[in-house]
């Protein structure tokens, strides 16, 4: 394979990974893809799947957005009951949001559709293959979390 220059590269990328976005997004049949909650509200519920009862503040500063924003996001949630907001007994200016029972059994069917789509699309190529992409991606990953200067 001739060597590609980080110009033809970009050009590639940015021609390829639309493509791929949409053929994940059609492969997906859960309620994000439904338009029932939007990617921001999904980011939410995966934060607090891993991480449990999250201060309003913390989420605000995980989706880099403002606490009126973050809040507005969280009102949905609570009104479809994905939700709930938790109040500090020593200090009701602080507010806590955690996942109900409906929100964890929606984030966990999602997360189970999207493992067996990726398996589907994944048991197509080979585990040399797989194992490239995951360290490629990975490395990408670790320079898009490190500090910036």
């Amino acid at each position: 394979m001739p060597e590609v220059t980080l110009s033809a590269f970009s050009d590639k990328i940015s021609e390829i990974m639309p493509e791929i976005v949409k053929g994940f997004m059609q492969r997906q049949t859960n309620e994000l893809v439904k338009g029932k909650i939007t990617m921001p509200q999904f980011f939410i519920l995966n934060v607090l799947g891993k991480e449990g009862a999250t201060k309003m503040t913390d989420i605000a500063h995980v989706l880099n957005v403002t606490t009126a924003a973050a809040t507005g996001i969280i009102d949905r949630l609570v009104k479809y009951g994905y939700v709930e907001r938790l109040y500090e007994p020593q200090d009701r200016r602080i507010i806590k949001v955690k996942l109900t029972k409906t929100g964890t059994q929606l984030l966990t069917r999602i997360n189970q559709q999207k493992k067996q789509m990726i398996m589907d699309i994944f048991g197509r190529i080979s585990q040399a293959e797989r194992e490239s992409y995951l360290k490629i991606l990975t490395r990408i990953q670790d320079i898009l979390t490190e500090p910036r200067a």
